[in-house]
């Protein structure tokens, strides 16, 4: 992606592509029907979800090569990768959210692009790009579109729509349809910068959805919410609902490999429930974490069941309550009172046996 002329701008240090609805495989070209190449003086733009998923990439690299002993090469990546977010920032943040389209040698189809928000978005929180301030400030923009568009939900693959894209009306297909992808993002990075409520509130709106039509579909109509049915995978959006479930909600995330080292962030107190029990893991390799999760008015508990050789606990904590003491199996233990925004949450790490125990006392 930047070695490719075709494929990296120089000027903008930024990755380029034709013009197309954000991550989408079709342009705006009525003579390009399935031809996906790059052609001489076709129309491009930098789409910040190429970039964020390049800067992801970059990270992932540093990630493996520090694995493997090559500090410098993993360095190399991680300058790269910083280089590459600072350009993003400097010609695709409007200052609220990423704008869709930064057109390098057309003026598109009309002057919005600056104020679409598109699906990618909430890619970007969750790839690493943006700093709390910056997460919040996109998941806002979601919150405040739910509360004046005409759509049934928010999570729009692009808000505005285009009059027409490629014969697409407004609402139909990519063009301003609500997707369960956006929905999923969105929802992970709420639970993971301070609007945890309104994490679950997304989950719990698209099993309402599931359970009305026994299934998840890949895109819905704004107006009536509908089903846009044989438009494309249904996986794609339960994936990233569920990833957002296992990460998010849940809070396991695997730091290393095999789970070795775990970030546990549960958030299971915004759900209501009193007692739950979650299982996830890799089956082929045949690991496992198993949470449990009880809580009274005294405080509450989590069991976490691992092969982990550390686990990172960042635990979130009801509304209006404090850790008044932090008991790891049986053992006062010393913590980090930490505010994300304005929750609060419970820091300690530990390295446990299989299981590990910790209670906290309000």
């Amino acid at each position: 992606m930047t070695s490719s002329p075709k494929r990296w701008n120089k000027e903008y240090g930024l990755v380029v592509r034709p013009f197309t609805i954000d991550t989408w495989d079709f342009t705006n070209d009525p003579a390009s029907q399935t031809d996906r190449r790059i052609h001489e003086n076709e129309p491009m733009c930098a789409m910040h979800g190429d970039n964020s998923g390049v800067y992801e990439a970059m990270n992932i690299l540093a990630f493996f090569n520090d694995k493997l002993g090559e500090h410098d090469k993993a360095e190399e990546w991680r300058s790269r990768a910083a280089e590459l977010k600072n350009n993003m920032f400097k010609h695709l943040w409007n200052g609220k959210f990423f704008i869709h389209q930064l057109h390098i040698n057309h003026d598109g189809i009309d002057d919005k692009e600056n104020e679409r928000l598109s699906l990618s978005n909430g890619y970007d929180i969750n790839r690493g790009v943006t700093d709390i301030s910056q997460s919040r400030s996109i998941i806002e923009e979601y919150m405040a579109r739910r509360k004046t568009t005409t759509a049934f939900a928010e999570w729009f693959s692009i808000d505005p729509p285009y009059a027409d894209f490629k014969g697409y009306a407004p609402g139909k297909y990519v063009n301003g349809s609500i997707s369960p992808f956006t929905a999923g993002e969105i929802a992970l990075a709420a639970f993971k910068n301070g609007y945890e409520e309104y994490g679950w509130d997304i989950i719990s709106r698209f099993i309402d959805i599931a359970e009305r039509d026994k299934s998840v579909a890949f895109l819905y109509f704004p107006g009536d919410g509908a089903p846009q049915n044989g438009s494309g995978p249904s996986g794609w959006g339960s994936a990233a609902l569920l990833n957002a479930v296992d990460e998010g909600l849940c809070g396991v995330v695997d730091k290393d490999c095999l789970y070795r080292e775990i970030d546990f962030s549960p958030r299971l107190v915004v759900t209501g429930y009193k007692e739950l029990r979650f299982i996830t893991g890799y089956e082929l390799s045949h690991k496992f974490v198993d949470v449990r999760f009880i809580i009274k008015d005294v405080g509450m508990r989590y069991n976490v069941y691992s092969d982990a050789e550390k686990i990172n606990f960042h635990i979130f904590l009801p509304k209006g309550k404090t850790c008044r003491a932090l008991i790891v199996d049986g053992e006062q233990t010393p913590f980090e009172a930490v505010r994300v925004g304005d929750s609060a949450y419970v820091d300690f790490s530990y390295a446990p046996s299989s299981r590990v125990s910790a209670e906290i006392l309000f």
